[in-house]
C-alpha cells in the first residue's frame, strides 16, 4: 500500500526531515514516480485514487495466500481506508457499532471513524483501545480533510513506514524501498501503539496522557534518518480530547 499526502493537509514530525537526505547521490523520485513504481510491482490488481493535488491512495491486495496478513481498501462517503493486518475481536464489534457480520475490518474502521466524527460518544484513543490483534490502517477523509494513521502495538505486524519527501509530502507506505527511493533519509518506521491526526499530530493511544518525543535514527552507514519516537514517560500533556459531541477524529485538533 501506498499513501501520500501533500504538504500542508499534513504536517507531520519535524523531526522526520533529516537534513542528510539532500546529500544523498541519487535524486529522490518525486510522487508520480513512486505511484509507477508501485502500480509496476502490481501489474495485474493494483490500483490508485487521487484527489486532485491533495492526496493519493494506492492499493494492492494480496498476491499469495502465503502473506501472513490480510490488505483491504474500502471507500464509504468520501472516507478511504486501507487496513493491513486483523482484528480478532471484529464479530464483537461489528456487533457493537451495529454492522452486519459480514463487514470486514476496513469497513469496521470507516464506520467507527464516522461514528466519532458525527456523534464523538468517546475519544479516539479509547476505540483503538478496544481492537484487539494485529493491526495498521490510514483513512483519508475527503470531506474534511483529515488525514488518520493508526498502528496497533502487536509486534508482529510487518512495520509501516513513514517519511517526508523532497516536495515535502508525507508518505506512508508497507514497502521500506518506496519509501527510502522518494525520502532517503527522511524517513521512519511508524510507531507501534501510536496514532496520528493531520490536526493533532502524533500520540500513544496506549498512554495519551504522555508526549511523545524522537529520538535520532543512525543508519548502517552512521548517517542520521529521521528519528524514532518513543513514549516520554516524564512529560505529560495539558488535555486530552474531551468526551462529547466535540471530541471526534476530525476537529480533535482544536482541543489540544
Amino acid at each position: 500500500m501506498l499513501a501520500i499526502f501533500k504538504n500542508g493537509l499534513v504536517n507531520p514530525p519535524k523531526e522526520l526531515n533529516s537534513p542528510f537526505s539532500f546529500n544523498a547521490c541519487e535524486r529522490p523520485k518525486g510522487r508520480e514516480e513512486t505511484l509507477k513504481d508501485f502500480l509496476a510491482s502490481h501489474p495485474i490488481n493494483g490500483f490508485s485514487i487521487g484527489f486532485l493535488d491533495k492526496a493519493l491512495l494506492a492499493y494492492a491486495p494480496p498476491q499469495s495466500a502465503l502473506v501472513p496478513h490480510q490488505r483491504l481498501f474500502c471507500g464509504v462517503n468520501d472516507i478511504y481506508c486501507i487496513f493491513l493486518g486483523s482484528l480478532n475481536n471484529l464479530s464483537n464489534l461489528n456487533k457493537q457499532y451495529g454492522l452486519s457480520k459480514g463487514g470486514n475490518e476496513a469497513m469496521f474502521v470507516i464506520e467507527a471513524y464516522r461514528t466519532l466524527r458525527d456523534r464523538g460518544p468517546i475519544p479516539a484513543h479509547k476505540v483503538l483501545q478496544d481492537l484487539e490483534g494485529s493491526f495498521g490502517f490510514v483513512i483519508y477523509d475527503h470531506k474534511t480533510g483529515t488525514v488518520f494513521v493508526a498502528l496497533g502495538a502487536d509486534k508482529a505486524l510487518n512495520l509501516l513506514f513513514w517519511g517526508i519527501a523532497d516536495d515535502g509530502s508525507l508518505m506512508i507506505s508497507d514497502n521500506v524501498d518506496l519509501i527510502k527511493a522518494s525520502c532517503k533519509k527522511s524517513f521512519a518506521p511508524f510507531p507501534a501503539g501510536c496514532m496520528y491526526h493531520s490536526e493533532r499530530g502524533l500520540m500513544s493511544y496506549e498512554h495519551p496522557m504522555n508526549k511523545m518525543k524522537a529520538m535520532p535514527r543512525i543508519d548502517s552507514e552512521g548517517v542520521m534518518c529521521g528519528a524514532n519516537f518513543t513514549i516520554d514517560t516524564f512529560s505529560k500533556v495539558n488535555s486530552i480530547p474531551r468526551v462529547g459531541s466535540e471530541a471526534n477524529w476530525a476537529t480533535w485538533g482544536q482541543q489540544a
